[in-house]
Order: C-alpha cells, then structure tokens, then sequence
C-alpha cells in the first residue's frame, strides 16, 4: 500500500508528517505520525497527533509494551466487560475472526490459536507417552482442552480457572475453541487460583498445563516459585510441566526468571518454540519442566509412532517440529546460562545440571 509522504524543513527541527493514502482513498484523512527530531537527528520525541477511525471501524490497541505494539481493527463487539479479576473483550476482525483479549492484551484469535494449543498441549502428551491424568492451569477459552480431549486414552482430565466468567463467554461467542470438549465426560471444572489448587490438592498428575496469560494481574502468580514447587509437588514420577513464557525476544527476563526458579524443583527444566503470529515480537516460548531429562529427547521415531497411533490430525504440530522446537538461539542460550554456558551440541540446550 503506497504511502504519501512530506518532509518540512523547520529551524532547528525536522518534522515528517507520514499520512496513510490508497488511489481508492480508503485511508482518506486517516493517521498522521508526526516524528521530531534534534539537529543532529536524534529521536527526541514521537508523538501520535491523531488516529482517526479507518474505514469507519473501531480501533482496538493492545497494551502490554508501552513503547511499542499492534493494533486490530474491530469489525463488530461481542462482549466487553469487566469480571471479577479483570477486563474482558470478544470482538471480530475480518482477518483473525474472533478476538479475545484481557486486561487489554491479545490472549487469543481463531486464525492461528491452532499453532499455540496444539504446541503446548501435544509435545508434553507425545514426549511422555503414558500420560493418565492431565492438570491445566488456565486456558477458559476452551482451546487447550479441545487439543487434551483429542487424547482418547486419557482418563482424567481437569481445569483450573479463577475465573469463571472467561469460560462462561468464552463457550458462547468461541464455540470453535472448546469444539464441545467441555462436554467431554473425563473433564471437570474447578474454579480456583491455581498457586491455590497445586499448593492443597491431594491428586497427583502426569501432565500439567498452565495456560496462563502474561505475568500481571490474575496470571502474576503462576510465575512463582510457590507455583512451581505446587506443581512439582503434585506431579507423578516420569510427569511433565510446561506453561507459556512469552515472547522471548521481547519477554527475555520473564524466561530467565522461570528457568532459575523451575531449576530449584525440577531435574530438567528448558524451553521450547513455536512462532504464533497474533503474539508481537517474534518466536513464542514455552518453559518445560520435568524431574527426567531423556523426556526432552525423545527419539522422533518414537514420537512418530505415537502420533500415527493417536490419529489425530494436526494442522501445525508434527513429530518433526516437536524435536525441533528443543533448539533454541543462541541469544537465549546465552541469557539462561551466563556464567558456565557450553554450546549445545546435536540442536539440545543444557541444563545447569548438565554442567556440573
């Protein structure tokens, strides 16, 4: 889309003036950015002067970095209110469908949840091969278990969400997420906080799920150490922990944080990747946790073989990519471990216990 630009030449200053417009005039009298800059053309101030509505539609922006981030046009509101523990919107976008946001942060769209939910809930389901009892922290969309519920020799399956609103609208305006997997008769609902839940439950799980949103708000305490030793605590011999940790390259410290924290409790903790394009910034990241390290490394022929027995039909998660999403880049190697850190070697990070 050609954009029309004017460069005004002012003493002392340098002002551009950037105003969107299409030969259709779509765009007419949309945004004007206006950048200033000192005489030595040093960034001093950039300022949003106006943002008037596109093509007649409502403009939703996302706010979890204050420098930088995306907006979504908003075709239509389905719900937007606030709950008991924060705000919750559910609006449409001619490209991504249905949108869910909370506390003013992208949780979910319909065009690429697939590529998160799938990720987070089969590579721990494949690489543990076992699993009986699933545990997920979070996840009311419904999406979560949709991809759980496809493991038909599964016996239990349980959800912790603190709140119960998510899940009540999340089942109305986004039917496709759940595809009726509350209805499942191995799945029971538990309203509760889930530093809570792991910290007194007396059952014990094979897999455990947090699908949590970022570290504010609700989802702060499911960062914790206090989290983490619950989780490790209710976790069977062989049992896998995994959760969402943000984009990495925007989000570094929140995966050094867990990883120093998840060290403490578990034999094995790492991080795998998947690139979601609705999350701004880059490569998604997924903390792993477990107290046995051949977990992480098993072989792709034994993964093949439990996803072509398990018939589910995927439509990104792969064997191929699940032994692949291991490999992580090196500037995040190099943040996790600064002090004593060894190349990988053969597409495998190291664990601090690795080094010793």
């Amino acid at each position: 889309m050609p954009l029309s630009c004017t460069t005004v030449f002012k003493p002392a200053r340098i002002c551009k003036i950037i105003s969107l417009n299409t030969a259709k005039g779509k765009f007419r009298d949309a945004t004007k950015l206006i950048v200033r800059y000192d005489v030595r053309l040093s960034p001093v101030n950039t300022a949003m002067e106006e943002y008037r509505d596109m093509s007649k539609k409502e403009i939703w922006y996302e706010t979890l970095h204050s420098n930088f981030g995306q907006y979504f046009a908003v075709e239509n509101v389905l719900y937007h209110n606030k709950t008991e523990h924060q705000d919750l919107i559910i609006f449409e976008n001619s490209e991504l469908g249905r949108i869910m946001a909370l506390d003013g942060v992208v949780q979910t769209t319909e065009r690429d949840e697939f590529i998160y939910h799938e990720m987070m809930a089969h590579v721990p389901l494949f690489a543990h091969g076992q699993a009986k009892r699933v545990l997920i922290i979070g996840g009311g969309d419904g999406g979560m278990l949709r991809e759980v519920c496809r493991h038909h020799y599964l016996e239990n399956i349980t959800m912790v969400e603190i709140d119960a609103s998510v899940v009540e609208f999340c089942r109305q305006y986004l039917p496709n997420h759940n595809a009726g997997a509350y209805d499942d008769p191995r799945f029971s609902l538990v309203i509760d906080d889930g530093t809570h839940f792991v910290k007194n439950t007396t059952d014990k799980f094979d897999i455990i799920i947090s699908d949590c949103t970022d570290p504010v708000g609700p989802g702060e305490s499911l960062f914790t150490s206090e989290f983490y030793e619950g989780c490790a605590r209710c976790l069977n011999e062989d049992g896998i922990f995994v959760a969402q940790n943000g984009v990495c390259f925007l989000q570094q410290d929140e995966a050094v944080d867990s990883h120093k924290k998840l060290s403490h409790y578990f034999a094995d903790s790492s991080f795998y990747q998947a690139a979601v394009p609705t999350y701004y910034g880059g490569i998604m990241t997924f903390a792993w946790a477990t107290q046995n390290p051949a977990l992480r490394q098993t072989s792709l022929e034994a993964l093949q073989q439990r996803f072509n027995d398990s018939a589910i039909d995927c439509r990104y998660y792969t064997p191929a990519i699940h032994s692949g999403s291991f490999a992580l880049p090196q500037y995040l190697l190099n943040a996790l471990y600064p002090m004593d850190f060894k190349r990988h070697q053969g597409g495998q990070s190291i664990s601090p216990r690795e080094h010793k």
